[in-house]
């Protein structure tokens, strides 16, 4: 499949979509989530799109049932809302995609709840500083391989581990297109990014080994030890005057 180049205004309006998202994220940031379920977070992150104009992008992808992913402590990703109840010391991943006008934005965030280790917040810290050593790299005439070399080098050094079964994607007109952004060094193609690519950069890091699971309902991924891990996302556009971030506040 070919890698989808956007023009000026599928890149304006997935933005919308992205500052929705950005917005939801900033609410779920100062919000009181211990002792809710995860489907009523669910529910409230499904009305808070919708009253902004936007449609919950993963409500039956695939057949996936809810309106966001949520994953709790070792569930990396994929993580469908249900009665749990989240408590202190839960890491709580909560991925986000929203539809406007037919123009799709996806981004990630991982939420501490109360008090968790130095271990736990050493782990969202290089998470982050992943994703944003990521999209420093996405800018027009590098490789996807120069954004998998940066995660990958930023992770490791803290002697964290990248898990190796899910990647980043583009982005913008279909939920998955091409291309592939692995957050390894791998065998994978490694395409040049040029202006009009959007992109989702996605590190997904576990605190032990990589390796994953997935569980019996068939979506949720979890680390095949039981160690926590940590997911980060922003959707990016790759222009000639720079990479701008669309799940971030984006002016005009």
């Amino acid at each position: 499949m070919a890698i989808k180049l956007k023009d000026d205004r599928s890149i304006k309006k997935i933005a919308v979509a992205g500052n929705i998202i950005y917005e939801i994220m900033g609410s779920l940031r100062t919000m009181e989530l211990k002792g809710m379920t995860t489907r009523e977070l669910n529910d409230r992150i499904d009305a808070m799109i919708r009253e902004r104009g936007g449609s919950p992008t993963f409500l039956q992808y695939r057949g996936f049932p809810k309106s966001c992913c949520i994953s709790l402590n070792h569930e990396v990703v994929h993580g469908i809302p249900d009665d749990r109840v989240i408590k202190d010391g839960d890491l709580v991943k909560i991925d986000v995609g929203v539809t406007y006008d037919g123009h799709i934005a996806d981004a990630a965030t991982t939420i501490a709840v109360g008090n968790i280790t130095d271990d736990a917040q050493h782990l969202i810290e290089t998470t982050k500083r992943a994703l944003a050593s990521g999209i420093a790299q996405a800018k027009q005439g590098n490789h996807v391989a120069d954004i998998s070399r940066t995660i990958q080098e930023t992770v490791e050094k803290e002697g964290f581990s990248i898990v190796r079964e899910l990647t980043g994607h583009g982005v913008g007109i279909e939920l998955h297109e091409e291309p592939m952004i692995p957050n390894f060094i791998c065998n994978a193609p490694s395409p040049r990014l040029d202006e009009g690519m959007v992109i989702a950069i996605e590190p997904m890091v576990a605190m032990g080994e990589f390796h994953v699971i997935t569980q019996e309902n068939g979506w949720t991924v979890a680390t095949r030890d039981g160690s926590l891990a940590a997911h980060f996302e922003d959707t990016v556009a790759v222009l000639k005057r720079g990479t701008m971030n669309l799940t971030r506040v984006v002016e005009g």
